[in-house]
């Protein structure tokens, strides 16, 4: 992936508290920035919020989440945060995520989510006006997997 790969972006700035004794951000701390960027990500999508979707009982399920390191960030850094889809399945979605200090990339990682029925647990079909409104905000359209 390239930075330009991604529309979307969420600035944030490293606070004293994400930092550890080396000084640079504490690892669990990146799937938080990853959660803030994608809930700014969704909400940029004009699609239904997790409080709408949770009242029509269909919510996503985080399914996987996968970080991958390359450079630190550090106290008071401001990295940009990037959030792409990457690829839809039935059930699921891939999203990609960035996190870059200026030109430098310093993490990779993807979030998978399951759209699914919250009384059954059980996963069902993404509606196909989701797709859509994430199609038209992404450079790079999501793979789709056969129908």
């Amino acid at each position: 992936m390239a930075r330009e790969d991604f529309s979307f972006f969420h600035s944030l700035r490293v606070r004293w508290a994400e930092v550890d004794m080396q000084g640079i951000v504490f690892n669990g701390h990146y799937l938080t920035y990853f959660d803030v960027a994608f809930t700014e990500y969704w909400r940029a999508t004009g699609l239904p919020t997790a409080l709408q979707q949770a009242e029509e009982g269909r919510e996503m399920f985080a399914r996987k989440a996968t970080i991958e390191y390359q450079a630190p960030a550090r106290f008071d850094d401001v990295v940009d945060i990037g959030v792409r889809c990457a690829s839809f399945g039935r059930t699921s979605a891939r999203f990609v995520v960035e996190i870059h200090l200026g030109d430098q990339h310093l993490i990779s990682g993807e979030l998978v989510y399951v759209y699914a029925d919250t009384t059954l647990r059980k996963g069902v079909a993404w509606p196909q006006s989701w797709k859509d409104g994430i199609q038209r905000m992404e450079k790079l359209k999501p793979e789709m997997a056969p129908a």
